[in-house]
């Protein structure tokens, strides 16, 4: 679980602090960099699993996927920033296994990750490649000071103490100057041993993305949470295509796999119940059905049907009237909804999920529907994470009037540019904000909220529409709209009316 993200000189994000709860919003107009935090999410990720260049290589570019690893660094004007720095506070797995099987036992759960990534521009060395890491380091928050750290509303008797366990005296990775060279070391979990030592200068990938079981468990499932961040793109081709008996059983990234992940989820169910398996499975199916049906009026019923001759598995909607519809001729919304339905029934889904406008393809009136499903698969943290309640973050972008409008408002983060000066220039980056009496302001009281006025603006397409009495109402933003008239701000008739005050 991302907790808190520091960095700068990445695309638009200069000196950038935001903390991140179970779910987020973050919402803004197009452009002004939305996109670019969960490129740099992801380009962290890549950090942890391959080399520096081919990490940087995965992250998108306006044209797709980054072509000159420039591009990824501040610019004003010809000028590109000579490096990108990166802080991570997270809560990692307790348990693991690294590439070779071998399982791993975290020394404590809540760390820190900082990395700093430059270029280089001696033409002699480009043969080590474009990229130098230059800063790697990792080190741990003491459980004692969790608090002071996860300022979001929280249970601490239970949630905290399942996820936040252990105890360390020493960092896992660090970067020390030994004789004018850059030195980066990886010190065993025991503190016993000599740490092991690397020119930062050759290295061609992060020391985190090489780590084990038997030399770091700590640090090898630091790198587990990193490798399970990662960006939802469903595509509708990708969710209308049937699986063989072989495809893998859990939820692609672009939301292939759906049949499979259902079938082997009910099946699995059998072996914890002592329940007839048909019962067992028509219950799974029954709660994807529910779900679906709060989108899609008239859905009676989800299966999957296992055809033995051709070895694919369909999934088939069946609607009040007792007509079958194979995914294929499913709206691009209903099977959105239905991919993060089973998403939600997974237990084995776990990490940081990011998806972007998830609100495409939903009709405006059943927004809400998704908005409740996407904040049901986050962690609940009134609850010890377990099968039951399973680690996972959601972190969605939008820039819907209407996904505002609904999101609580302890969930919602502002983008807007700003003008900054910087050695003389002037340019615009990014600049990420909350509303007032939110946990991040509370957090971060030296910084200034986002302006009621320009969240008033931002939602004022919305509110002058006619309340069709479905739609639900933040009650912290209603709140908001109170406040603005108890503070003398006037705002139109509809606006008060919608608004409920």
């Amino acid at each position: 679980m991302l907790t808190r993200l520091k960095m700068s000189g990445f695309k638009n994000l200069v000196d950038v602090d935001v903390r991140f709860g179970p779910f987020t919003c973050i919402a803004g107009p197009n452009g002004v960099g939305k996109s670019n935090l969960f490129d740099a999410i992801l380009f962290l990720s890549a950090l942890a699993d391959a080399p520096l260049l081919e990490a940087a290589l995965s992250v998108r570019d306006d044209g797709g996927r980054t072509t000159d690893v420039r591009s990824l660094f501040h610019r004003v004007g010809d000028a590109y920033d000579k490096e990108m720095s990166f802080e991570a506070e997270m809560i990692v797995p307790r348990e693991g296994t690294d590439d070779l099987g071998q399982k791993a036992r975290a020394g404590i759960t809540f760390l820190r990750y900082a990395v700093t990534i430059g270029r280089r521009e001696d033409e002699s060395a480009l043969s080590r490649g474009p990229l130098e890491l230059i800063r790697e380091d990792l080190d741990y928050i003491k459980i004692g000071d969790a608090s002071k750290y996860l300022k979001f509303p929280h249970k601490a008797d239970s949630w905290r103490k399942s996820v936040i366990q252990g105890r360390r005296t020493s960092p896992f990775i660090s970067t020390v100057n030994e004789g004018g060279r850059r030195v980066i070391k990886v010190s065993q979990d025991g503190g016993g041993g000599r740490p092991r030592s690397h020119n930062a200068k050759n290295l061609p990938r992060t020391v985190l993305s090489t780590t084990t079981a038997a030399e770091s468990p700590t640090a090898l499932l630091a790198r587990r949470e990193m490798q399970s961040w990662r960006l939802l793109q469903l595509e509708p081709s990708a969710l209308r295509e049937p699986d063989g008996f072989m495809a893998p059983p859990t939820l692609g990234a672009d939301g292939s796999h759906m049949p499979a992940t259902l079938y082997h989820l009910a099946h699995s169910q059998e072996t914890d119940s002592h329940e007839d398996s048909g019962e067992t499975n028509s219950r799974l199916y029954e709660r994807a059905a529910s779900r679906v049906s709060e989108l899609i009026e008239g859905v009676g019923a989800i299966h999957v049907d296992r055809d033995e001759k051709r070895e694919l598995f369909t999934l088939e909607v069946e609607d009040r009237d007792g007509t079958i519809h194979p995914a294929r001729s499913l709206s691009d919304g209903t099977l959105r909804f239905l991919a993060l339905a089973a998403l939600e029934l997974d237990p084995r889904a776990t990490g940081l999920i990011c998806l972007e406008e998830p609100e495409n393809g939903i009709h405006p009136g059943r927004v809400s529907s998704m908005l409740r499903l996407l904040e049901d698969i986050a962690v609940d943290v009134d609850l010890p994470a377990g099968l039951d309640n399973p680690f996972r973050q959601v972190i969605i972008n939008t820039h819907s009037p209407s996904v505002v409008q609904d999101v609580d408002s302890d969930s919602l983060l502002m983008v807007e540019m700003k003008e900054t000066v910087r050695d003389g220039h002037r340019f615009q980056c990014a600049r990420f904000s909350w509303l007032p009496d939110t946990w991040r302001a509370k957090a971060a009281p030296d910084v200034y909220p986002v302006s009621k006025g320009k969240l008033l603006a931002y939602l004022n397409p919305v509110l002058r529409q006619e309340d069709d009495g479905e739609k639900r109402k933040s009650k912290k933003v209603r709140d908001m709209l109170v406040c603005l008239k108890a503070d003398g701000i006037v705002f139109p008739h509809t606006v008060s009316r919608s608004a409920g005050s």
